[in-house]
């Protein structure tokens, strides 16, 4: 069953924004060892402070290297098993329950008494006043739920950067376990997006999340309110841009200004995207290829290549059938 969303031109602009930055950083991320280490332990250290983890990014680190740390033994056992779960990334199937619960047990292990497994009662979320800002679903529907989404996740085309930021949300909707539904949500977007482009494995999307804590929550409760995961869609798209131009160290570029925006086609945006994708996995882009792309004719193809020339978003060399085209560099 297909979760309520809407997508949005606000989304678009971000979708083209972050198909731009992902090229910017795929080399310094392919080439830097000691820069993908630090991303991950950042993306350890945020999405466990966000759970109200104490711990610094300095003891995460000591920990992780195996070193002796001073603090509670149960923070000390959630950045053991969070690495845990996050060095296994890239061999979780992101629509397969199985490894869903495997995950989370590796999260949860000796924290809570049903890790691995979904919760056998009802669960709320209250503020600092007692009230229920949030009920899970009853547990008897869970994993019908979960088996939905995953089933929903696998076989629909949605973009697969919208699509992370949906199952993100109705995770959390759903609250399938007694703890680690926050954690279990963030680790999952990750491990979707990494299946989509691998650098994903050593973005720290957490981080970002932790710097707009307030705005995370905030949007959680009023996409509940809106009975739709559009809101969150656009703000986790955000954070998602912005993690990117963070840490580009100076080599991120905003292709696409605010005027630039206003002056493409929606369509132009969605063809735009799907191009950009096609060049994170090849090095150079022929008309012929757009053809198989969109499924147009070539002179329809020509027509938004050299449209995109024009605004500057991509960059052509050749003539003729031996005309290729490239992401503009900055």
């Amino acid at each position: 069953m297909k979760p309520p969303f809407k997508i949005t031109n606000k989304m678009l602009n971000h979708i083209v924004d972050i198909s731009n930055l992902l090229g910017q950083l795929q080399y310094e991320l392919e080439r830097n060892l000691q820069l993908r280490r630090e991303n991950r332990i950042r993306s350890i250290q945020s999405s466990l402070a966000i759970e109200n983890n104490s711990l610094t990014l300095e003891q995460v680190t000591d920990i992780i290297n195996g070193k002796r740390v001073l603090g509670k033994p149960q923070e000390i056992k959630e950045v053991k098993n969070a690495y845990e779960a996050y060095e296994r990334i890239l061999t979780y199937n992101p629509y397969c329950l199985e490894d869903f619960l495997m995950a989370h047990k590796l999260i949860t292990e000796t924290l809570v008494k049903e890790a691995g497994c979904f919760r056998s009662k009802d669960v709320g979320i209250f503020d600092g006043k007692g009230n229920v800002v949030h009920m899970g679903a009853r547990p008897q529907y869970v994993e019908e739920l979960l088996r939905g989404l995953f089933e929903w996740g696998k076989n629909d085309s949605t973009p697969e950067l919208i699509k992370s930021c949906i199952i993100h949300y109705e995770i959390e909707a759903i609250h399938p376990f007694e703890d680690g539904n926050g954690r279990m949500g963030r680790l999952w977007q990750s491990v979707i997006l990494s299946k989509w482009n691998p650098i994903f494995e050593w973005i720290p999307i957490e981080t970002m999340v932790h710097e707009n804590q307030k705005g995370y929550y905030d949007v959680l409760a009023k996409s509940d309110k809106e009975g739709e995961s559009t809101s969150f869609i656009e703000f986790m798209l955000e954070m998602i841009q912005e993690t990117l131009k963070k840490y580009g160290k100076g080599k991120v570029i905003d292709k696409m200004s605010d005027k630039m925006s206003d002056k493409m086609s929606d369509k132009e945006k969605e063809i735009y995207f799907m191009l950009c994708n096609y060049l994170q996995n090849n090095e150079v882009l022929r008309s012929k290829d757009v053809v198989k792309i969109i499924n147009k004719s070539e002179a329809t193809a020509r027509r938004y290549l050299n449209a995109f020339v024009e605004y500057g978003l991509l960059d052509a060399k050749g003539e003729n059938k031996a005309r290729v085209y490239k992401l503009k560099d900055t």
